[in-house]
């Protein structure tokens, strides 16, 4: 949905979301004349609110296919949720790239010249996670809206989110590969490279790098499904993404009021696809686990026998 946003929207984004009130479209009326009105005055007419309802698989009164229905607002649903899936998944990828890149870079340089470089990254990270995550993402987002900063403008508060995210999150990611970091730095190769007059650039990027990505990698992408989570419920709380921006959280936020009734879809749908997206991308790391770690998937009853065999 996110890849061809544009493609399984049955309207244009920018005529339904972004400027409803500047483009218009034309629809057969009740007469049977061609009469044209603007996308704001048909999206009013055309709420989900639990008193009129455009259901999944209808049109509005004004001749729009509305395949998962329209939201409180009167937006397609679909293109809302197609191009809130990819606000999500652009806040969820930056903040978890940005944040790997972080802790791999700590990483390396604690495990390989260790000391106060060290001691200095562990302090850093305990400060950091001593404040609850979400609190931290609170605090900072409100602070930066409120003072109207023009990094809050980009994705109406998205490009601020990732960054905070990545702010809350490599910490932890830091800690996972914090151990096979300090092991591969013990390593004879490591050793060798250094005498054979290697700089400490190339030594990290060619020998120690390469053994600690697939930690990273097999943890962040645990992590993205968080950070959706995180950013729908900020968003629901008012304190993620601004409209006009799409947004999954804004979605159950408006219509979570309606659930018992005929405008049910409006919550239910992007709820359902929350759910869907962080289960894939747990899954999605536990196989990478298994591809990269296949000990990892031994049965332990395998594993004794093959101990005691031995």
């Amino acid at each position: 949905m996110a890849l061809w946003a544009p493609a399984v929207s049955p309207v244009e984004a920018q005529h339904n979301i972004y400027e409803p009130n500047a483009h218009e479209f034309e629809y057969l009326s009740e007469d049977g004349e061609v009469t044209s009105t603007t996308h704001v005055f048909a999206n009013l007419q055309s709420r989900s609110d639990g008193q009129t309802t455009i259901g999944p698989m209808s049109y509005d009164d004004y001749d729009r296919w509305a395949p998962l229905g329209t939201t409180n607002r009167g937006q397609d649903m679909m293109t809302h949720l197609s191009h809130g899936a990819r606000t999500s998944l652009a806040i969820a990828t930056t903040a978890i790239g940005l944040g790997a890149l972080i802790a791999v870079v700590l990483s390396l340089l604690s495990s390989y010249y260790k000391g106060i470089t060290d001691i200095a990254t562990v302090m850093a990270s305990d400060t950091i996670q001593a404040v609850p995550a979400l609190l931290l993402i609170m605090l900072v987002s409100v602070v930066f809206q409120e003072a109207n900063h023009p990094i809050a403008q980009p994705l109406d508060g998205g490009l601020l989110l990732a960054l905070i995210f990545a702010l809350a999150y490599w910490p932890g990611m830091w800690r996972s590969i914090r151990g096979p970091s300090l092991q591969v730095s013990e390593q004879e190769w490591v050793d060798a490279a250094k005498s054979y007059g290697q700089t400490p650039f190339q030594t990290m990027r060619k020998h120690m790098a390469p053994y600690i990505a697939g930690y990273i990698l097999i943890y962040g992408s645990l992590l993205i499904g968080g950070v959706i989570i995180s950013t729908a419920a900020l968003t629901f709380l008012g304190l993620g993404i601004n409209p006009p921006t799409p947004e999954w959280g804004r979605l159950i936020d408006g219509g979570q009021s309606y659930v018992s009734t005929s405008s049910w879809h409006v919550a239910t749908i992007p709820g359902i696809a929350i759910v869907l997206v962080v289960i894939a991308f747990n899954a999605l790391g536990d196989a990478i686990r298994d591809a990269i770690d296949p000990e990892a998937d031994v049965d332990e009853s395998e594993a004794a026998a093959t101990g005691g065999g031995a």
